[in-house]
């Protein structure tokens, strides 16, 4: 380990889009753990606002809000050793449908300075100093908190092309550019949107990105799922939410009717599109449905290509893959649509750019898979954890305070 990526006995703030207790697997949270072995770290969970209180009032995590809004429980909690969580003791406005500008400039500015109030008192409780605050991609409630926390450092962390969200779009245009503009330093878990944050800040990098990959790498469960054990071989597969918006339905379909003899497996929960696409009435295209988490390993080490057929657009573009990390880690042959935030997969994988060439791709990695390749990719894979990842990020960070001490 360097000088220059250690970083210890700093206050860190983490602010954005995923709260502590959100049902899913989070960038930030991993991100928050690792800064917490060296660092105090508190993590706040993003501000309850009007509609969603109104849409989800009876959800236990909308009540727990409530009780801490209202005074009738703390807001503050230790999770463990130099890690704190914070529920804001603030209910703020919902105002994305507001078209002006200047009024929803006023009215953010606004729910800023609200949830920034609750942020300095959990500051003050904690008697963090010269704070570091790391927003992950979050543009709106969190655009006004470099000037009401008035950190010593702030970092704006980008993991997704948030402009290509509808949610995101009308004010975000404005917004994330300026967001950009006035952060310290601005991190990004690919190359796409590292340089997209170039076009604003100088000073934006790229950070990598961390998995955890333990449960593919060492898969606990190594028995044939039923579903996928009498489907004929060769089988290419894919594991993870079916998504119109991400994959390429017409892709699919091609492969699999120019090449009758390969299985094409498919795991996780479709949208309506796919539930209503071609891709049914083909016979050797087989849904398997959602699984637990923890069975897809199993489902991986069935498949003898893994695919990744991303459509290209404003979504898809810039996302680090990390599918593609968890194939690699089973050391499998993958083939995935070439897109920027591929590139640096491009020695360990197949990257194509046309539906022919996914044909001849697919062929030419069932061919060449052999224990040498598939040892490389493990290997590859492995090099993506998350105490990696934050090595990165604080590069960064020294970098910056080197260059502005004096």
């Amino acid at each position: 380990m360097q000088a220059n990526d250690i970083l210890q006995n700093r206050d860190i703030v983490v602010v954005g889009q995923q709260p502590w207790d959100t049902g899913i697997g989070s960038n930030c949270k991993n991100i928050a753990l690792e800064f917490s072995k060296e660092n105090r770290v508190l993590y706040v969970n993003c501000p309850l606002d009007r509609i969603t209180l109104l849409k989800l009032k009876n959800d236990p995590k909308i009540q727990k809000r409530l009780a801490v809004i209202h005074g009738k429980e703390k807001g503050l909690f230790h999770l463990q050793d130099n890690l704190w969580n914070l529920y804001p003791d603030s209910l703020i406005e919902s105002i994305n449908w507001i078209k002006s500008r200047s009024i929803f400039d006023l009215l953010n500015k606004r729910n800023n300075r609200s949830f920034a109030r609750s942020i300095q008192k959990a500051i003050k409780d904690l008697g963090f100093k010269d704070i570091i605050l790391f927003n992950d991609n979050d543009i709106f409630r969190c655009f006004y908190l470099k000037e009401f926390l008035k950190p010593a450092i702030s970092i704006y962390y980008s993991r997704d092309y948030m402009l290509g969200v509808d949610y995101w779009k009308f004010h975000g245009r404005d917004l994330e550019p300026a967001l950009i503009a006035k952060s310290d330093i601005c991190m990004a878990n690919s190359t796409y949107l590292a340089d997209y944050c170039k076009k604003y800040n100088p000073v934006s990098l790229y950070v990598g990105q961390g998995c955890d990959l333990d449960m593919f790498s060492h898969p606990a469960d190594k028995s044939v799922p039923p579903d996928i054990g009498p489907i004929p071989t060769p089988v290419i597969g894919y594991v993870g939410a079916l998504q119109h918006i991400r994959l390429d339905v017409e892709l699919l379909a091609n492969i699999a009717l120019q090449k009758p003899e390969w299985s094409i497996v498919l795991v996780g929960p479709e949208d309506d599109v796919f539930k209503n696409s071609r891709l049914h009435q083909i016979n050797n295209i087989h849904f398997l449905g959602s699984k637990d988490p923890k069975a897809l390993p199993a489902y991986i080490n069935m498949f003898d290509v893994c695919l990744n057929p991303q459509i290209v657009n404003e979504v898809t573009i810039g996302n680090y893959p990390r599918k593609i990390d968890e194939y690699l880690a089973m050391g499998k042959p993958i083939v995935a649509t070439n897109t920027e935030a591929m590139s640096i997969f491009s020695h360990h994988t197949y990257l194509a750019k046309t539906a022919n060439d996914y044909i001849i791709l697919i062929d030419k990695a069932l061919k060449e898979d052999n224990g040498e390749l598939q040892q490389s990719r493990r290997t590859f894979a492995a090099s993506h954890t998350w105490e990696n990842n934050v090595k990165e990020i604080y590069k960064g960070i020294n970098e910056f305070l080197n260059i502005n001490a004096g």
